[in-house]
């Protein structure tokens, strides 16, 4: 498959290439180009000619185009999810819920925008300004970089490419080197729908080669969603030339389970926020907090239910739990699992790595201090269940962390858990659900290092554009 730029596929300047394999079996599915930091600036440069003319479209004429977007998805639906599985190692049936995904993302950013006014500061609101008019407007920001990870590269797609083109900008998509296939075929689609020639482009730029694109003075805004790491060293760049940035980075969030909180409904929830994508969720639960009281209970009814979820072959139509994106990865996983044993977690299930496999686990007895309970973010299906005594220790452990991207917590008590879901330092807190909860309509975004800025369609258009006010002086 090759990239698409300006219109039309294209490979390489260099002719390069690198594969892209399917990681739960190890065969090869395709090959792409491997761009180069040339390549990048040449389709920036034509990015930057294209905003131009796409930014005079007007909100209806691009509502038109992308809606037929959609209606190319639909119709090619069901080859996209078995490649974004085939990639990914996502289970078949998420794969269908991510492609069904860009539906609801698209339109909403749609909608949006045909009710996204510019505003008018009326005459006399400030004295000495009676005679003034000030019409406070929006316009794009320009060429926009897309940084797109590998876990819902769909999900992604939608929040940041959607709300860009909706806004007349020019969107670079720069998907993960693990998994770029699917996006690849968006990309096409988008022109196939009408989306004019370098309006919308991919490229497939291993990890180093996207700095190029960070880096250029002619890009307006970076929108990144990957590591706190990449997202800091992506910031340090961009600052060299005071680019705009939106991060969506990395999260250790806190799962808390008061003394009197429905411990099934919990583990229900568990399995949800932690097993979904085999555990590779920014915002999945991570840390279990249960008070002491519940810890047994909750462990053992946590092994039980994970027992019964099919865990293998993620083309299989039964499969729910797959494999991890790469083997790199498990080994990652099992490497952060041996570290929280030996730091006085006790492994109750699972613990085993076979390729880009990692059995769903479960460790008890975690100490509060361990890696884990602290920064530790682990990317798989793990469950570290940590003890706490009071309310207030439970919040204290949760906000101990580096991260604060979301968080939960379970009580039978609202108003209780209200008051630990104020306290807790993330941008998201869920009562009686687990964290990985995000709509496309919420502003979606971390606290702390997890993040800047926020996506959703309440907010994505205020990073998507800038502020103009036009003054009629002495108007009136």
């Amino acid at each position: 498959m090759k990239m698409f730029i300006n219109g039309v596929p294209a490979d390489s300047s260099s002719g390069e290439t690198f594969e892209v394999v399917n990681p739960a079996t190890g065969l090869l599915i395709d090959t792409v180009p491997k761009a180069t930091a040339e390549d990048i600036s040449l389709a920036i440069g034509i990015a930057a000619a294209a905003q131009k003319s796409w930014a005079k479209v007007p909100i209806h004429a691009k509502a038109d185009i992308l809606y037929k977007f959609l209606d190319i998805v639909e119709e090619n639906k069901e080859s996209l999810a078995k490649t974004l599985s085939a990639e990914n190692g996502k289970p078949i049936n998420e794969a269908r819920a991510e492609i069904g995904n860009i539906k609801i993302g698209f339109s909403g950013f749609i909608e949006r925008a045909k009710h996204f006014y510019e505003e008018i500061i009326p005459a006399g609101t400030e004295a000495g300004q009676a005679a003034n008019l000030q019409l406070v407007t929006r316009e794009p920001v320009g060429v926009v970089v897309c940084i797109i990870p590998f876990n819902f590269p769909c999900d992604l797609f939608d929040q940041k490419v959607a709300p860009a083109l909706m806004m007349g900008n020019a969107p670079i998509i720069l998907p993960s080197s693990d998994n770029p296939l699917t996006l690849l075929r968006l990309a096409s689609m988008l022109g196939e729908a009408g989306v004019p020639a370098g309006v919308a482009q991919c490229l497939t730029a291993p990890g180093s080669v996207k700095s190029a694109a960070v880096s250029d003075k002619r890009v307006s805004l970076v929108t990144l969603t990957g590591s706190t790491e990449v997202g800091i060293s992506t910031q340090e760049l961009a600052a060299l030339n005071l680019t705009k940035t939106a991060l969506e980075l990395g999260g250790n969030d806190a799962f808390i389970v008061l003394e009197d909180a429905d411990v099934d409904l919990a583990v229900e929830e568990l399995i949800w926020g932690r097993m979904y994508n085999t555990g590779q969720v920014c915002c999945a639960s991570k840390r279990f907090l249960v008070h002491n009281s519940l810890k047994e209970e909750f462990a053992r009814k946590a092994v039980a239910r994970i027992q019964k979820q099919k865990y293998g072959d993620p083309s299989l139509e039964d499969t729910q739990i797959g494999c991890l994106i790469s083997e790199k990865a498990a080994k990652k996983v099992e490497e952060q699992v041996n570290l929280t044993v030996n730091q006085g977690g006790k492994v109750i299930l699972g613990g085993k790595r076979n390729g880009a496999f990692y059995d769903p686990t479960v460790i008890t007895d975690v100490p509060k201090i361990s890696d884990v309970a602290v920064d530790m973010e682990i990317f798989g299906p793990v469950v570290p269940i940590i003890g706490f005594e009071t309310d207030e220790e439970a919040v204290e452990i949760a906000n101990q962390s580096i991260f604060g991207l979301s968080s939960s917590v379970f009580s039978k008590d609202y108003k209780r858990a209200w008051k630990v879901a104020s306290l807790m330092e993330a941008g998201a807190a869920v009562i009686n659900g687990a964290s990985f909860f995000r709509s496309f309509e919420m502003p979606f975004g971390g606290w702390k290092q997890s993040g800047l800025g926020t996506e959703g369609v309440m907010s994505t258009f205020e990073e998507m554009t800038r502020v103009k006010t036009i003054v009629l002086k002495n108007l009136l």
